[in-house]
């Protein structure tokens, strides 16, 4: 089975640098980009789509689906990650904000410790875990995922690792492997791969162009 992974569209608040939490749409550039990605992936015999139920992936699936006309499945399995209640709203740039996110992202810690209020990376795995299984129960075709910036992340990490990913290994990944707005991402879903430490294949992350996106998906 195929999967187009795709982060929203840019939003208002990602293009004033801003953390954000459930609320907020797109941009004009954003709504642009989802044109873009829906333009890319007509035709490649797209069967559903399934999206975060936050309004910014709401927005960019129905664009995507003006293209498509799919079913499309909203769930919270694909939200984004939780931020702390302490940085959501403020400037990315703001020096107390920075040491936060650094704190939680970028420096090395336990795969339970959290910050506030905040969902874990142990929350978050255990999230991924959960959507990962749905995809795998999916009755075959292809599939459109819409998601977000933190959670494709951990969702692509916990493919390679499953239980073997811990905290220092998705902070390594994540500051290595930025996930652009509505970029595009391509892998495949091996069931009968039974002897495989992972029964998933990358073939392509984070495309932007669309003569990439249709290149990868030949090989």
């Amino acid at each position: 089975m195929r999967f187009y992974f795709i982060r929203h569209g840019e939003t208002l608040a990602n293009a004033a640098h801003i953390h954000q939490g459930r609320e907020g749409g797109l941009s004009p550039k954003g709504r642009a980009q989802a044109e873009r990605d829906g333009k890319a992936l007509e035709g490649l015999g797209i069967r559903r789509i399934i999206a975060s139920d936050y309004p910014r992936a709401k927005e960019t699936a129905t664009i995507i689906d003006a293209h498509l006309h799919v079913p499309v499945l909203y769930s919270p399995l694909f939200a984004e990650r939780h931020n702390p209640s302490e940085i959501i709203g403020k400037s990315t740039e703001d020096p107390t904000v920075a040491h936060i996110t650094d704190q939680i992202d970028r420096s090395y810690h336990a795969d339970d410790y959290r910050f506030s209020d905040e969902e874990n990376f142990a929350d978050l795995k255990m999230r991924a875990k959960k959507s990962l299984a749905l995809l795998e129960r999916q009755s075959g075709g292809t599939t459109c995922v819409v998601t977000h910036h933190k959670f494709l992340k951990m969702l692509l990490a916990s493919m390679l690792y499953r239980d073997r990913l811990h905290a220092t290994d998705f902070a390594k990944l994540s500051f290595f492997n930025p996930s652009d707005n509505a970029g595009i991402t391509v892998v495949d879903y091996h069931p009968w791969r039974i002897f495989s430490k992972t029964r998933w294949e990358i073939l392509g992350y984070n495309e932007k162009v669309l003569r990439q996106v249709r290149d990868t998906i030949t090989y």
